[in-house]
């Protein structure tokens, strides 16, 4: 689809109503304030016993009982095909297209229940998250330094080895049609340096939610669609490009 012909199907969407407008505006608010104070009652003691006790699996059971809260309280119900696909016990990358703010709470509940992720650098500096990314062993990237950045793929890397899952969003930002934005490397460079399969993912629904500049979360059905995991082993760095292309186009057909 075209972006043109994403732009037409968009503008086919039913406009809401006052009504549907107010009762969003209401399960928004009501999410926002319920995770807030969530977070500011179970981080604290979550953080002391991940950090005291070295229990960082503490900080992914409270972190899943967040994004239920969240979910619920949003509305927004999840479809998952292609769970056969999923080996929790073996390490791999999800590779998955970025549409919405729902797509990692959704996509963190779904994959893995100890799922790690590459994010941007500028989350570190969230009040109590950024401590939770950090001693739940997510791995920060810094976009605009080159050095940094491979530094964090190589940490990723070494993540992999250890066994842990990692989630990624190669677009690096949220689409705002459903055209897949270009991929950046940085993932596919941690996977290939581990030897470990890339599982590519397709999300839709995400922006019937919360599309990219909208300040409510509108209830809606999510389907998440899992394909089957493709190998690296055997593969090199100088066929990054070649595997990209390969989950890029997978991704595509899989929306």
């Amino acid at each position: 689809m075209s972006e043109a012909q994403a732009s037409s199907v968009d503008a086919l969407t039913p406009t809401p109503s006052l009504v549907q407008t107010a009762v969003a505006a209401v399960r928004s608010v009501t999410t926002f304030v319920a995770i807030a104070l969530y977070v500011l009652i179970a981080a604290p003691p979550g953080l002391l016993l991940a950090q005291v006790f070295k229990w960082p699996g503490v900080l992914y059971v409270l972190g899943h009982g967040g994004v239920r809260l969240a979910l619920a309280l949003a509305g927004i119900r999840i479809v998952v095909r292609g769970r056969e696909h999923l080996k929790p016990e073996r390490a791999m990358v999800f590779c998955a297209n970025h549409q919405s703010n729902v797509d990692p709470p959704v996509l963190f509940r779904v994959l893995h229940p100890r799922l790690h992720i590459l994010y941007k650098a500028e989350l570190s500096k969230l009040p109590l998250l950024g401590r939770v990314f950090i001693l739940g062993e997510f791995v920060p990237v810094e976009r605009a330094n080159r050095e940094a950045a491979m530094a964090s793929v190589s940490r990723g890397a070494e993540s992999l080895r250890a066994g842990n899952s990692f989630l990624i969003f190669p677009e690096g930002t949220r689409s705002r049609t459903r055209e897949l934005l270009p991929f950046k490397k940085g993932g596919f460079i941690m996977a290939l340096q581990a030897g470990v399969p890339i599982v590519p993912v397709a999300v839709e629904g995400g922006r019937a939610a919360m599309h990219k500049g909208s300040k409510l979360v509108w209830p809606t059905t999510v389907t998440v669609t899992i394909g089957p995991p493709i190998e690296t082993a055997g593969m090199g760095i100088d066929d990054r490009d070649t595997l990209i292309t390969t989950v890029r186009d997978t991704i595509q057909a899989m929306l």
